[in-house]
């Protein structure tokens, strides 16, 4: 067996009573190891908690934070809820588009940035919020999507 298995059997072993509340934090540690949760992963989680590859799927797909399609070396989520949208989530998406040459749900050609549009990332007060590698940023304009998406190219694309 994986060491992947070993550590959902003692995820499991927390919710002795319903091996089906372990799949959140097993489906997590299965993305940590393997960067997304393709079909093989998804059955390797289901078969450590003995429940179905297709449960496991309909929760990952659930929540933005699992991914079941490869991400690039960065993510970055653009919120574009209602208070975002009023303050103009559209045009920084439309900024990361065009800097990156990818649409929202795609990463970028050098596999550096995947960008994604996410419901709600719960800072409303302070609108837009993007994600960038899990770390907000706040009140972000069109204008500062450029700066951004050199930060996360980093200095080969500088020219340093």
């Amino acid at each position: 067996m994986s060491s992947l298995y070993d550590e959902i059997q003692a995820i499991r072993a927390v919710y002795p009573d319903d091996s089906e509340s372990a799949v959140l934090p097993a489906l997590r540690r299965a993305q940590q190891e393997h960067g997304w949760l393709s079909a093989d992963v998804l059955r390797e989680v289901a078969d450590a908690l003995e429940t179905t590859p297709a449960y496991c799927k309909a929760v990952a797909s659930f929540y933005d934070q699992f991914h079941l399609a490869p991400i690039g070396e960065h993510l970055v989520e653009v919120c574009t809820n209602v208070s975002c949208a009023v303050v103009g989530a559209q045009q920084v998406v439309e900024a990361f588009e065009s800097e990156l040459e990818c649409r929202a749900g795609e990463t970028s050609a050098d596999g550096k940035v995947t960008l994604r549009t996410v419901e709600c990332l719960g800072g409303c007060g302070w609108a837009t919020i993007v994600a960038v590698d899990h770390h907000y940023r706040t009140h972000v304009k069109a204008d500062d999507v450029p700066e951004i998406v050199q930060e996360l190219r980093g200095d080969e694309q500088r020219g340093d």
